[in-house]
């Protein structure tokens, strides 16, 4: 009897078992053939929004193939090819304005370094773009597109790894662009973190991954696995980085691993040649006259294709195929586009009114009007009164405030103090209002010699030639000394028609020369003082050294 009992249980567990298997492959089976199903339905509907395509925009029609194609970048490119196109390959950051071909001529530079032989880029070299500004980072490392990322056991994406208890690396892009470019626009907005890591990898050329759940004794783990962890991922890639930012705020560490290149602010030629190589490849017919109205209201590649395709686009509603000089004016108008400022400089004289030179952004050159006037007063009861200047601005990057101060002043207090000890001139027997038009912040060193003209100027009531610009800043014994952005500011003054730029001995290069503008390098304010004012010069001398402590006080300098 027992026997039958116990034959009965356990044929009742067979038949509960195999029940319970039957149910389960049923259940694989509906689920299978419902993810089928389902598979089915939205593959059909990718199908579809793949059949969906809208044209191909302008911008992408008038991207560069090769660098020659980078319109007004020629020393760039020149340099570019010099440091990505050789044997010996090197880092690169690349910095200057939005919209001037930093980003174009990343993308081509590879294709231009296979074709040389000597290069150890081949035609499998990838080229990948990464954007700092919008890079997906998770201080955990669950996700680190850049880096690349472990895939831990615990966590969603650790795949068939995960019920075996198994970390799976998974490789970002450093090792991605293994052999190849890594692109990264916008460098300065990488997070400090990423920053770290990718200093780490430019020197080691591999990237090593940490997890607690990796174990050198745990044979379940695979090989290549084992191999990622001890010995890391190959990133053996050339860094490209472009940047808007000045190279002030770039990280030291990153800039010295890195040649750093300069593209210049496009010139209105430029602007007018993209203006109307778009409109060609846009299909739209327009006049030399009106491609040269776009580059009165921007001054890069990518507002001046914006320009012309929403022109064009308005063109093509009225069934007409030439762009037209009204068509650009409505654009403007409706986009609120602010005409560039096309300063010239005038070639009269005038008094207390001089051109300074300045750098704004990366490597913009400006000219910047300085003016001074200056009226007597009971002797030793002068006051200074300077007003335009941006006493300081706040930088916000990363999170993080930057307060610059401007140095504008302390280069007033160096011209009266020169003015006071070598020359006959004693500012405190004068009320002196020195004025910067137009609001922007002056870094005060590099008008140091601008400054001083002016002030000498008005101070003896004796002129200064239009066409005459100033930078370098002065010292307290009369030196001339160098400053930075003399290139770009030779270039502002040549596109301003001035006749003749000042700059420091030091700061002299042959090329600047070749500009177009005559450049007259100078090592003392003397040089400055003989040329500008020729005979009109008062005689050196140091009868009022004792006023010179009364002028560093002197109201509205400190």
């Amino acid at each position: 009897m027992l026997n039958f009992i116990m034959t009965a249980v356990q044929i009742w567990l067979l038949c509960i078992m195999g029940m319970y298997f039957y149910s389960m492959v049923r259940t694989q089976k509906a689920s299978k053939s419902f993810i089928n199903q389902d598979s089915a339905e939205e593959l059909e509907k990718l199908r579809k929004l793949q059949k969906i395509s809208l044209t191909v925009p302008l911008s992408e029609k008038t991207r560069p193939i090769e660098l020659q194609e980078v319109i007004g970048q020629e020393d760039g490119i020149k340099a570019l090819k010099a440091a990505l196109c050789g044997r010996n390959p090197q880092h690169v950051i690349i910095y200057g304005p939005p919209g001037v071909g930093k980003t174009a001529a990343a993308r081509t530079v590879l294709r231009e370094a296979i074709k040389n032989s000597n290069s150890p880029f081949t035609k499998d070299s990838k080229f990948i773009e990464m954007d700092a500004t919008t890079m997906r980072f998770d201080d955990r490392g669950i996700a680190d597109p850049l880096m690349g990322s472990v895939h831990d056991p615990i966590y969603q994406g650790a795949g068939a790894f995960g019920p075996a208890g198994i970390p799976q690396p998974k490789a970002g892009a450093v090792t991605k662009a293994h052999g190849g470019i890594l692109f990264i626009d916008e460098i300065g907005e990488l997070h400090p973190t990423q920053m770290n890591k990718l200093l780490k990898v430019l020197e080691d050329r591999k990237v090593f991954f940490e997890s607690a759940y990796y174990s050198k004794s745990n044979k379940e783990i695979p090989l290549y696995i084992h191999e990622i962890f001890q010995h890391g991922l190959p990133a053996d890639f050339r860094l490209v980085a472009a940047t808007t930012s000045l190279p002030e705020e770039i990280p030291p560490a990153l800039r010295s691993r890195c040649t750093e290149i300069f593209f210049r602010p496009l010139s209105k030629i430029d602007v007018t040649q993209i203006g109307s190589n778009a409109a060609k490849r846009g299909g739209f017919s327009i006049s030399d006259a009106t491609s040269r109205l776009v580059s009165n209201y921007c001054d890069n590649g990518r507002d001046a294709v914006n320009i012309i395709q929403t022109a064009g686009s308005y063109a093509s509603l009225e069934k007409r195929n030439e762009i037209t000089k009204e068509d650009i004016e409505w654009v403007a108008e409706c986009s609120r586009f602010v005409p560039v400022n096309d300063r010239k400089v005038l070639s009269d004289e005038f008094i207390g009114k001089v051109n300074g030179l300045a750098v704004y952004g990366a490597s913009k050159g400006t000219i910047m009007s300085i003016e001074a006037k200056a009226y007597e007063c009971e002797k030793g009861r002068g006051v200074i009164k300077v007003t335009g200047i941006v006493d300081s601005e706040t930088l916000e990057r990363r999170g993080q405030k930057l307060k610059r101060e401007s140095t504008v002043k302390a280069s007033v207090e160096n011209a009266l103090t020169l003015l006071a000890e070598k020359y006959n001139t004693n500012p405190k027997n004068y009320n002196i209002h020195l004025n910067f038009p137009g609001g922007m912040p002056v870094d005060g060193p590099s008008a140091g010699v601008a400054i001083f003209v002016a002030l000498y100027s008005a101070i003896h009531n004796i002129p200064v030639r239009n066409d005459y610009a100033f930078t370098g800043e002065i010292s307290i014994f009369g030196n001339v000394m160098p400053v930075g952005g003399v290139k770009e500011k030779v270039e502002a003054a040549k596109n301003a028609d001035v006749s003749k730029v000042f700059i420091p001995n030091e700061n002299d290069r042959s090329y600047l020369h070749a500009s177009g503008v005559t450049v007259a390098p100078v090592s003392s304010i003397t040089e400055v003082t003989d040329e500008v004012f020729k005979n009109k010069i008062i005689e050196e001398t140091a009868a009022f050294p004792q006023t010179a402590e009364a002028v560093l006080t002197a109201e509205g300098i400190n």
